[in-house]
């Protein structure tokens, strides 16, 4: 088995309900989608970073891996493009003892499934049709396997939570019926966090914007946090 990595550092976590944590990022390369604010657009191509096998990259893995870390996150591109390859790596870093956390657009719900097993925390991301992600045609298929991982996520009692990025073209009824679908699945005590990000960089959102989306989830989940993005406020990579 092979595997496509665009890049492996260590850094703070900059998103979610960890951020600030000293994390090794393991960024795989490939992602078809095409969210107008991603800030990985160069790992995007799936030809992109450079190909190892397994064992190449769990050497990678061990060359990298600071003292202190306190988890691995597989992010990308999107690293259920290498589902197995991931589930392999994930496998590796949690027979050191060591949280693995799964960055994904979770576009796949059988790739998750397979991966799950392997990982610790669980961001399960809904992306809202203004995101520019995917296609009107092809967004309802791509949420429906979302919220199916959340289901997944749920049930395998693993530490899960919700982030939805959020831009000035977010519009407050999409965003509603996401949170909706949300917590159709979803109790709160199934969930360790809510987490709205503003895009950084463009189309950045108001204050009010942001209230009024906190707003919408608060009747739902107290818990509800707005949470920019740390690493781009220090200049962390």
């Amino acid at each position: 088995m092979k595997v496509r990595l665009f890049e492996i550092f260590t850094s703070l976590e900059g998103e979610g309900i960890l951020y600030g944590t000293k994390t090794l990022f393991v960024r795989l390369a490939g992602c078809p989608f095409t969210c107008f604010y991603c800030d990985t657009k160069e790992s995007l191509p799936l030809d992109s970073g450079q190909e190892y096998s397994i064992e190449e990259a769990c050497d990678l893995l061990d060359e990298h891996l600071q003292s202190k870390t306190y988890k691995v996150n597989f992010t990308g591109g999107d690293p259920l493009i290498q589902h197995e390859a991931v589930a392999e790596l994930a496998k590796y870093i949690k027979s050191k003892h060591i949280p693995t956390y799964l960055e994904s657009s979770c576009f796949d719900h059988k790739r998750f499934s397979h991966v799950l097993p392997h990982i610790d925390f669980v961001k399960i991301e809904l992306k809202t049709l203004d995101s520019e992600f995917v296609d009107a045609k092809h967004y309802s298929t791509l949420l429906e396997n979302a919220l199916e991982c959340l289901r997944l996520a749920i049930a395998s009692a693993k530490t899960t939570y919700i982030k939805i990025v959020v831009s000035a073209k977010t519009e407050s009824k999409s965003f509603d019926d996401l949170v909706q679908k949300i917590f159709k699945i979803a109790r709160p005590n199934d969930l360790k966090g809510f987490i709205i990000q503003p895009t950084y960089g463009v189309a950045e959102p108001n204050l009010p914007k942001l209230l009024g989306f906190y707003d919408l989830v608060y009747p739902y989940y107290s818990e509800v946090r707005v949470v920019p993005q740390l690493h781009k406020l220090i200049g962390a990579p």
